[in-house]
């Protein structure tokens, strides 16, 4: 059974006011389909600097967190082998262990754990 997904913003790039909602909806499907790990591409933005969009999105992911929403949100640079909460999702879901972003720091990506 498949219980990772992947939701790559960087396609439809959505509008950062639109954020909150947009993640929410992903979660609750995520849910009603059983997947345990999401993985949101969000870019790190054209700057060089940490777009806009990135920051919305790990904004609305760790209060998510904080109101027990979620389990945790890993972000790409500490998505590590090495990293206990992303030890943890290795264990809720295998897939995530061929995941190309698996120890290599890119902060373009931010996991999620439900």
């Amino acid at each position: 059974m498949k219980n990772y997904r992947v939701v790559n913003l960087e396609l439809t790039l959505p509008a950062v006011r639109d954020m909150p909602e947009r993640i929410t909806r992903e979660v609750r499907q995520a849910r009603a389909h059983q997947i345990r790990v999401i993985k949101f591409i969000h870019g790190y933005g054209s700057t060089g600097r940490g777009g806009k969009l990135r920051l919305a999105v790990r904004q609305t992911l760790t209060r998510a967190a904080q109101t027990g929403q979620i389990a945790c949100c890993i972000p790409g640079e500490k998505l590590s082998i090495f990293d206990a909460d992303t030890q943890r999702a290795l264990r809720l879901c295998d897939e995530l262990r061929r995941d190309p972003d698996l120890d290599r720091h890119n902060n373009g990506v931010t996991i999620v754990v439900l």
